[in-house]
């Protein structure tokens, strides 16, 4: 889907852990601002490092700090782009139409929220959404804290979860599949808005159990274990294939960027979105995505090329 709104991996775990990453050095040259999603944040990377070999002058600063966070950025002209792994509220559309602020929306690949345990656990290779609602919704909180009591036939083990922050894209798109209702969540559990910091977690702890995106654990696959989920049609494990056709179900989504019109209006920004759009596909793959559908990626040019047409 895209929108116009005017009057509407892991390289090395250390790499994820920069707060910032900046292309280019030079304090003269134009900086184009990107942030928000840690889910998006490899494919802006890999646009913004892919850029610099061609456009040397231009600094592309790509932070993470979460969707809802990049979001709060946006709409205080703080960034340029912000990365996101869910769609735009209709608050914050209500918000940037009120500041005056016009965007551009595109979908730039897709992506599945991977459910995994730590690769001593031998008893769970499958679960359902509703056994991850057991776990995950807010009653469970300080009650639901061994396997057994999510499956009778699970051993009396303590779980440990892992999972994003509350500003995390990731965190309202799992809350309102599994538990029915954005940033419903038990409490108890170990946040971060760095997918790396859970990846850590799970690895370290038998009990562990988490979730984030699925270019997380393909970087990670020898350290987690990855489970199917079971939407009604039998286990199914995310895959290029089954992200793409929808039936890894529900934990399939489509990953954005949003793109301040004024940015447009700056040679070396017209460049880059222009860069980032043609290359999408290739560069989502890079990343260990998923390719946004073929007719998403004609959407986004065409949705470029008029709104660059009425400037």
């Amino acid at each position: 889907m895209v929108r116009k709104l005017g009057n509407s991996w892991n390289a090395c775990a250390t790499w994820m852990m920069l707060s910032l990453f900046i292309v280019g050095c030079g304090k003269s040259y134009p900086t184009i601002r990107i942030d928000g999603s840690s889910t998006v944040y490899p494919i802006s990377t890999v646009a913004a490092e892919l850029f610099a070999k061609q456009n040397p002058d231009v600094n592309v600063s790509v932070s993470l700090s979460g969707t809802s966070s990049g979001m709060g950025k946006f709409l205080l002209n703080e960034i340029d782009i912000c990365d996101a792994s869910r769609a735009i509220k209709d608050s914050e559309v209500a918000k940037a139409k009120e500041l005056g602020i016009e965007f551009l929306e595109f979908t730039v690949a897709l992506d599945g929220i991977v459910v995994v345990v730590n690769p001593e656990n031998d008893w769970v290779d499958t679960m359902t959404p509703a056994q991850l609602k057991t776990i995950w919704q807010p009653a469970a909180t300080g009650d639901i804290m061994n396997w057994s009591q999510v499956d009778p036939e699970w051993p009396e083990e303590e779980f440990k979860l892992y999972g994003p922050g509350t500003a995390s894209g990731t965190f309202e798109y799992f809350t309102k599949v599994i538990n029915g209702e954005k940033k419903a969540s038990r409490s108890d559990y170990n946040p971060s808005e760095n997918d790396n910091m859970l990846v850590r977690g799970v690895a370290g702890d038998k009990g562990g159990l988490g979730y984030f995106g699925l270019a997380y654990y393909l970087e990670n696959a020898e350290k987690l274990k990855l489970i199917a989920v079971d939407g009604g049609n039998g286990p199914i494990k995310p895959s290029d294939e089954t992200v793409k056709d929808g039936s890894y179900a529900p934990l399939s989504r489509p990953l954005y960027i949003y793109v301040n019109a004024e940015l447009l209006k700056r040679p070396e920004g017209k460049e880059f979105v222009e860069f980032y759009l043609n290359n999408a596909s290739s560069m989502a793959v890079k990343a260990k995505y998923v390719s946004a559908p073929d007719d998403a990626l004609q959407n986004n040019l065409e949705l470029l090329k008029t709104t660059l047409g009425a400037k």
